[in-house]
Order: structure tokens, then sequence, then C-alpha cells
């Protein structure tokens, strides 16, 4: 009896270490990611590989708004997470552009590059007279961690707005510099301008349509550039990010599930 009473006290204490261990180890693995809601101009959060940036890089040119970011989840090498804005004022001018920017494999040269596989599936709710796009951007630069030469963006969706470009025709409308690229399963126009900084070079679906479930490789759209004598295959990859960047009114921008890697060449 005395043998049974003292393993009776016994249960109770096992019980309790088994839960505050599973506990501990919960939190331990939450502190990963970090789920913080960010508002502030500069705010970001960490997951992984990846930095979630709110980046309200132009909000000075709006009369009023605010814009907030929160990952959501993180599994392997696939991150989630949200965005809603509100903007007013300066038409025409992105006020913010809320991504998700990776942050290994770059500064390698884009000659010893061989793919950047990635998948993006993304939605946007709540819509109420929202102007801006969904897009990759990547920029590159003559040096590993330099100064921006060029900027390469992909857009997903053309939210009524439009590209930098430099020659508009007489209704106001971007000229693109080439058209009906065919590029991992969609026909692309390509534009390009300067925005003061660097060269953009866009890249727009022709039909006008939105690609809200995206997977495939964004390499060949930098290839493409290359041969065509646009870009020089020994500058550096420096930046990859995906977003939303928002002109004005009101969404919210919601990626369900997102990936993105560089591979090299071996």
């Amino acid at each position: 009896m005395f043998f049974l009473s003292f393993l009776l006290l016994l249960v109770p204490l096992v019980s309790s270490t088994s839960r505050h261990s599973t506990s501990r180890m919960q939190k331990v693995h939450a502190r990963s990611v970090d789920t913080s809601l960010i508002s502030g101009q500069w705010d970001s959060a960490n997951a992984g590989q990846y930095s979630l940036l709110n980046d309200l890089w132009n909000k000075k040119n709006a009369t009023w708004g605010y814009q907030s970011s929160q990952i959501t989840s993180m599994e392997g090498s696939t991150i989630a997470w949200t965005t809603t804005y509100t903007w007013a004022g300066g038409p025409g001018q992105v006020k913010s552009f809320a991504n998700i920017q990776l942050n290994t494999g770059i500064n390698e040269q884009l000659n010893a590059i061989s793919s950047i596989p990635t998948t993006w599936e993304w939605s946007l709710s709540n819509n109420v007279l929202a102007e801006g796009d969904v897009a990759y951007d990547i920029f590159t630069s003559y040096n590993p961690g330099g100064s921006n030469v060029n900027e390469i963006m992909i857009w997903l969706a053309n939210i009524n707005s439009g590209p930098i470009s430099a020659v508009y025709n007489a209704e106001g409308q971007a000229v693109p510099i080439a058209t009906n690229i065919s590029l991992e399963g969609y026909t692309w126009d390509l534009y390009s301008g300067y925005n003061g900084v660097n060269q953009v070079y866009s890249y727009l679906l022709t039909s006008g349509t939105t690609i809200e479930s995206f997977s495939g490789d964004v390499y060949p759209f930098l290839s493409y550039l290359i041969d065509n004598n646009s870009i020089k295959s020994t500058q550096y990859l420096t930046c990859v990010q995906a977003g939303t960047e928002a002109m004005s009114g009101s969404a919210q921008f919601t990626t369900s599930a997102y990936s993105v890697a560089v591979n090299q060449n071996y």
C-alpha cells in the first residue's frame, strides 16, 4: 500500500513536468517566426530565410493613410502573410510596397544562377477603389551588395495602374518595348523606363488578366533581358522581393502560400 501510494503521488508530478516541457517547446518554436503586427514605416518581421517589410517608402505623398502587415504562418520554406492598407491623395504615386524579402542566396552573379523557383498563392479582398499591383521585384547591381542598377518587376496583377515606361501613347498608356513574350506558361509584354534611381523592366500579362496562383521559375525573366542585351550576366542579384504596391484606395492583401529560392550552377 505504501508503494502504491508513493507511485500515485509521483503521477501528477510527471504529468505536470511533461506539460511544462511541451509548452516550453511550443513557445521556443513560436519565437522563430515573428507574427507580430507591424505598422511603422520601416517595420519588419523575420521568419527563417525571409523578412516581411511593411515598407511605406513614399507615404509622404499621401494626404492620409496607413498600412499594417503580419506573418500568419511558416511551414518549411513556405510563408504566409497579410497586408491591409488605406491610402488617399497623391494620385498615380505608389505609397508603399509590403513585401517578403529573401535573405539567402543573394549577391550571386547572374551567370552563376541556374534557377529561382517560386510558388505564390494570393488574394485581394475588401477592395475599395484600390490602385496598385501585385508583383515580384528583383534588383541587380554591378557589385555584390552594391547600388541597384536594374529593377525587374513581374506583375501578376495590374490593379487599375500601369508600369513605368519611357514612352506613352496619346491616351497616356505605357508603350511596351517587346510584346507576346512566352515565359513560364504565360504571355507577357515588357516595358522599360527610368524611375530616377535605376532602370526598371516590367513584365505585364499581355491578356491583362490576373494570376492568383503562380508556380514556376523567375530566372527566365532575367535570362530574356540578358539575351536581349538589356542587363549583363556579370551583374549580381542583390534583392528578391514579392508583394503588393499600393497607390490609393483600400484593400486586404492575403498570401496563403509563398516560397522562393535561388539555386546556383555547380
